[in-house]
């Protein structure tokens, strides 16, 4: 089973219980603005993307990761790579994306947990690059991407829903683990 420990958070596989705290952050408004079309997400949704990210694990050998706090526990959302799909100008591209509950904002868990899924995806997964696609307007997740030591490369438009969109990317040989 594939775990990360970093000082303050355990990044790890799903479980069964991950789902109604994970189902509780997609429920949130403030936490779903920046995705897709900002709709919110129910328990139903919020059990099909598990399902889905714990199969993208099985099938590429890398996914998005249960964050987990190690002081008390709570799932504070999610953290991980992922193949980039619908995007023609970003093809064949492995994306490292966060969601975290907003009790969990502005405590450096993000940045902690996508500076180890970065670490993972160069020694673990041997990954070249890795890839951040935002909206344009997320400050919130333009501050990780730098703090990541992540470029800009170009801006796009999402095809489905319109707004424009911002792909950064890290070689990882030149990652600072």
């Amino acid at each position: 089973m594939t775990e990360i420990r970093t000082p303050r958070l355990l990044l790890r596989r799903w479980h069964d219980d991950d789902l109604a705290p994970m189902a509780e952050i997609n429920a949130d408004p403030q936490v779903m603005r920046w995705i897709d079309d900002g709709a919110v997400r129910d328990l139903e949704q919020t059990a099909q993307d598990i399902e889905r990210w714990e199969e993208e694990w099985d099938e590429e050998g890398f996914g998005l990761f249960a964050v987990e706090l190690l002081a008390s526990g709570e799932l504070a959302g999610f953290t991980g790579l992922s193949l980039v799909e619908g995007l023609p100008d970003v093809p064949a591209a492995v994306a490292i994306s966060w969601r975290f509950g907003s009790s969990f904002w502005g405590q450096g868990y993000a940045s902690e947990a996508a500076h180890a899924t970065l670490e993972f995806a160069l020694q673990d997964r041997g990954l070249d690059q890795v890839v951040s696609v935002t909206r344009a307007g997320d400050d919130a997740s333009e501050n990780i991407i730098r703090k990541l030591g992540m470029t800009e490369e170009r801006e796009t438009v999402d095809p489905v829903h319109g707004f424009p969109l911002r792909v950064h990317a890290i070689d990882l040989t030149e990652f600072e683990g």
